[in-house]
């Protein structure tokens, strides 16, 4: 991309150097004098008995964050807003959250409710003859090196929380006003470009975790011929199967273990010492560890929780290795078939129909061992692990390549957005 002339340094290290026309000040050179910085009022400025339900709006960190000035439902009355009135959000104003999401910024918008920061907030008044709102916005929030400015201003951790003084002590780069309008427009526009490409692979990459969730289905309930006869299971979730497939419960074909689980109580939890081998549910050695350390791969299904119901996360995998299990997962090992096949089958079993409880769903081993579930003959198992096993392999190299691609993406905006706005690229033409 296309350079500036001439440079200069900046004399400041991470911003390097900079157009030979531009400047590089504080921010304190470039605020309003008289309302520059304003930290929002002290909590006991708000406590919760000023709140009301209606009136002048409280703007608090979830509306930076959000970039949403429509959330919110706290409120002040006319007298509790004139007392604290010089805390009042204006258009144009500049806002940063000072704790937990520090240093994100918002340009504010035109405000459909009157309204003042709370005490997590930064408001900050530029000096529109010096810096526009929406390229100090930029250089706070997108530009590495400024980013790298606050960390160091904020002794090292990010996380500590601004102040004013933080704040009016920031080093910017300063183009004229024509400038940074040019390259806040280019970079508007780049940056859409970029992140709807980011967007799009995104997307793909659900599609990915569609196809191979289909893949598994079809294969582990419909077998790997297409042509061969099927029947109904009688079993309402799985529909029709290979008609030489049999149906059966889980107890006949899988053997609980869940007596050899870890017991939980408070006095077995205070004899945990050290962690030495993986414990499913928690970590710790406990008395008499022969009694209940496994040695061989086994099936773990999640006993209890939400995820039963809602999936969000895997609810049934293969265990490896030396380890413990605790009393919220149950613990099958096949007497017949292969292990990894009826991890795929389980995974995919509809819970929601053995489960008990709404507040906390829990699936009992006696329900768990009653559910009605498809036996294909061994070795065609052993085929449709194979199958899915290859299946999924190519798709998780695609996978891979595109959160790469979403990885280069992503590090190519933030580095175009930091060389344009110090300088080290010419975008205004």
């Amino acid at each position: 991309m296309k350079k500036y002339d001439t440079y200069k340094d900046s004399g400041i290290e991470w911003i390097g150097e900079i157009p030979d026309h531009w400047q590089v000040q504080p921010v304190k050179y470039v605020i309003d004098k008289n309302k520059g910085v304003q930290i929002g009022p002290f909590g006991s400025s708000l406590k919760s008995d000023f709140v009301k339900s209606f009136g002048f709006k409280i703007y608090g960190q979830e509306n930076v964050i959000k970039s949403d000035f429509s959330l919110g439902y706290k409120y002040l009355d006319d007298e509790k807003f004139d007392e604290l009135s010089k805390y009042e959000l204006l258009e144009g104003d500049i806002v940063i959250t000072m704790m937990g999401t520090t240093g994100k910024c918002q340009v504010v918008p035109s405000l459909s409710e009157r309204g003042l920061i709370d005490s997590h907030l930064i408001r900050i008044r530029v000096n529109r003859n010096k810096i526009s709102s929406t390229f100090f916005t930029i250089l706070i929030n997108d530009s590495y090196s400024i980013y790298n400015n606050i960390k160091i201003e904020s002794r090292g951790s990010i996380m500590e929380g601004l102040n004013s003084s933080i704040i009016k002590s920031l080093i910017l780069p300063i183009p004229p006003l024509e400038e940074q309008t040019a390259i806040a427009n280019y970079l508007d526009r780049k940056t859409a470009e970029i992140d709807e490409l980011i967007a799009d692979k995104k997307r793909l990459l659900e599609l990915y975790e569609e196809e191979k969730t289909a893949i598994i289905n079809q294969a582990v309930t419909k077998g790997l011929d297409p042509n061969v006869p099927m029947k109904d299971s009688g079993v309402e979730w799985l529909g029709e199967i290979p008609a030489h497939w049999e149906v059966k419960k889980v107890k006949h074909v899988l053997k609980s273990l869940d007596h050899i689980r870890v017991p939980l109580s408070a006095d077995q939890r205070g004899r945990m010492l050290d962690r030495k081998y993986d414990y499913y549910g928690a970590s710790g050695v406990i008395d008499k560890v022969e009694d209940y350390l496994f040695d061989e791969s086994l099936l773990l299904i999640g006993e209890d929780g939400a995820n039963l119901v809602t999936r969000s996360t895997r609810l049934a995998f293969i265990a490896k290795g030396k380890y413990w299990v605790n009393n919220h997962a149950h613990i099958l090992k096949p007497t017949y078939g292969i292990l990894e096949y009826y991890a795929e089958l389980m995974e995919i079993c509809d819970y929601s129909l053995w489960v008990s409880g709404s507040a906390q769903p829990k699936l009992t081993s006696e329900n768990l061992l009653n559910i009605w579930i498809i036996v294909p003959p061994e070795e065609e198992q052993m085929s449709i692990v194979e199958h899915i096993t290859s299946q999924l392999s190519n798709i998780d190299l695609q996978v891979n390549r595109t959160q790469k691609l979403i990885n280069l993406l992503t590090e190519y905006r933030t580095a175009l957005i930091s060389e344009a706005v110090t300088g080290k690229i010419k975008v205004t033409e």
